[in-house]
């Protein structure tokens, strides 16, 4: 269900259920219930060349982009006072959920629980080696389905490397903890390059697998640097993707999102949704969180659904 555009802003009601997996359904707007979705919509449709507003719908996905960011609360960077000016550039044109959240605190169990429904009891940053994870994931149902995936780490030296070094984190690559597809990963888990690079040569000549989990190096996803570079980073590779022939083709997604908040907060996190169905100043205030991002996910893939993602609020209402 997408948001309607009228000649002034207006908001659409929709109600979803935490299990179903149909899409949402369009409901009177008189009495919301705790699961209600409400979109609010900005006047008009954008303009040639915007990134959202382009028309169509979820059914036309068949690739999605996700990027994961470090450590920072929705209010450092879509609050009043955030410090993300770039991506806050892409909320206003595209779609944010307005009340998403991390699962737990430290980084790890986040990003382990993504990509697989659950987060295997992990509660610290442990390494690769020291904590595998046995369950399936996005990655080996991909696989199974003779369909590629990638995973893109900037700074990472060797394939699908379960070491951490200078400003590389395995923590933050989660496809290295999961020895069932350790085969796979050494030929799809690969370093990300820059502006000439793996990820920018596939948005080039449309290469793009139906699903690439990227991750920044410590610095540019503001783990070690501030808001205003990890900001900057983001705002340059979003304007590669969008401005790409495969983004023109009209069949990819992207997600930006941060793994968790800072300690001691609610761990509510900012999560843009940039795709060319996506109307212009979407909101959504169902409460998502990283569980709901697997189940949108495979929801557009055609793809079972994971532990906890069969639970989880669907995001395709936003699209």
């Amino acid at each position: 269900m997408r948001a309607v555009v009228g000649a002034t802003a207006a908001a659409l009601v929709i109600t979803s259920c935490a299990g179903a997996s149909s899409a949402p359904r369009v409901a009177a707007p008189a009495s919301p219930t705790p699961t209600t979705q409400v979109l609010a919509t900005t006047a008009t449709q954008a303009a040639g060349g915007e990134p959202c507003g382009r028309g169509g719908s979820a059914a036309q996905y068949s690739r999605v982009i996700w990027i994961w960011m470090e450590n920072r609360s929705y209010s450092q960077i879509l609050g009043p006072h955030g410090h993300a000016p770039r991506l806050a550039s892409y909320a206003r044109r595209c779609g944010v959920a307005t009340d998403y959240f991390a699962i737990r605190h430290p980084s790890l169990p986040n990003y382990l629980a993504a990509v697989s429904g659950s987060t295997g009891g992990v509660s610290t940053d442990c390494s690769p080696t020291s904590c595998p994870q046995r369950r399936p994931t996005i990655f080996r149902q991909l696989s199974e389905r003779e369909r590629q995936w990638r995973s893109l780490a900037e700074g990472m030296r060797t394939a699908c490397d379960r070491a951490s070094y200078g400003r590389y984190a395995a923590r933050h690559n989660p496809a290295v903890y999961f020895p069932g597809i350790r085969e796979r990963c050494l030929k799809w888990d690969l370093a990300m390059g820059g502006a000439t690079g793996r990820f920018a040569n596939m948005l080039k000549n449309r290469t793009l697998k139906p699903f690439t989990f990227i991750t920044p190096n410590l610095c540019d996803d503001g783990h070690d640097c501030s808001t205003a570079t990890a900001d900057a980073w983001l705002g340059k590779w979003l304007d590669r993707i969008v401005a790409s022939p495969t983004y023109a083709a009209g069949h990819t997604a992207v997600f930006v999102t941060w793994d968790e908040g800072l300690d001691g907060s609610s761990n509510r996190v900012a999560t843009v949704l940039v795709a060319p169905s996506v109307t212009p100043g979407t909101r959504s205030s169902v409460r998502f969180n990283h569980y709901s991002l697997l189940r949108t996910t495979e929801e557009l893939l055609g793809l079972p659904l994971l532990g906890a993602a069969a639970k989880a609020h669907t995001m395709r209402g936003m699209l």
